[in-house]
């Protein structure tokens, strides 16, 4: 009968080399975009460095205004509110629990994306920074604070992390690399159309949106890394050791009897 050994667990797991990279990754995006952040906040508050492009920028792209860009950013606009996001973003995760029976990359979802609401709605009030004026609206009034944008910030963090949640569940393959890096830059340019779709309707200034784009890399950084902790964390299946293959029984080599010297010279006498 086989039987399979099972090796002995090893003391600790480290984490892969893959993990590792995953983990700079992680931190270089959350150390970038707390970094943007805070020194666009410097600079709003202060009123210098960047900030010295609000005005210039706002009032290029409000004389810039054409009846096509206007319709496709509008678009861009309606569909990226926090309140589309927040459906679009519940529906997706809903599937993707039921399609493929997982709950913690959809909960990963959902969980970014309120963290995105709560956060967004503390630094508003915060920070208490005005609109625009309200003559540069395209959309109607809208009397809610500035800083950061919340479209910018709710669409950048639901294509980053959803990017980064599918280029997870296909794997780290040398051949999936390509595919990844478009993916990713899909979803930075997808960000930066909602951004530009802002400032172009006239209801934030351009420090608004790139702190907006900073706090969404930080929140993508932290998920990736509550996935790879999650990982490198879970518990190792203990492999098998490949059957023992036993070889057939040789048999034994049969060797004629050895007759006593007397019973050979008897035999020969009776000859």
């Amino acid at each position: 009968m086989l039987r399979a050994k099972r090796a002995p667990r090893p003391p600790a797991r480290l984490p892969l080399p893959s993990q590792r990279r995953l983990f700079f990754v992680a931190t270089a995006l959350l150390i970038a975009g707390e970094t943007i952040f805070w020194t666009v906040l410097a600079a709003v508050q202060s009123n210098s460095g960047v900030a010295d492009l609000d005005a210039p920028v706002h009032d290029g792209l409000v004389a810039s205004r054409t009846p096509l860009a206007t319709a496709i950013l509008t678009a861009v606009t309606t569909v990226t509110s926090p309140l589309w996001m927040t459906v679009i973003g519940c529906v997706l995760a809903l599937v993707w629990a039921v399609w493929k029976r997982e709950i913690w990359r959809p909960a990963l979802l959902i969980g970014a994306m309120a963290a995105t609401f709560a956060v967004s709605t503390l630094i508003k009030h915060g920070v208490g920074r005005g609109r625009p004026a309200a003559s540069d609206f395209m959309l109607g009034p809208d009397d809610a604070l500035s800083f950061p944008s919340g479209h910018t910030f709710g669409a950048g963090v639901f294509l980053c992390v959803l990017c980064y949640l599918l280029v997870a569940a296909r794997g780290t393959r040398t051949s999936k690399r390509t595919t990844s890096v478009l993916a990713f830059a899909a979803a930075a340019a997808g960000t930066l159309v909602v951004a530009l779709s802002r400032l172009y309707l006239g209801y934030h200034w351009l420090t608004d949106v790139v702190a907006a784009m900073g706090l969404a890399l930080a929140v993508t950084g932290i998920v990736i890394l509550a996935d790879g902790l999650r990982a490198t964390m879970a518990p190792r299946p203990e492999p098998l050791t490949p059957p023992m293959r036993l070889s057939p029984p040789v048999p034994a080599e049969v060797r004629p009897a050895e007759v006593p010297p007397a019973e050979v010279y008897r035999q020969g006498q009776a000859r």
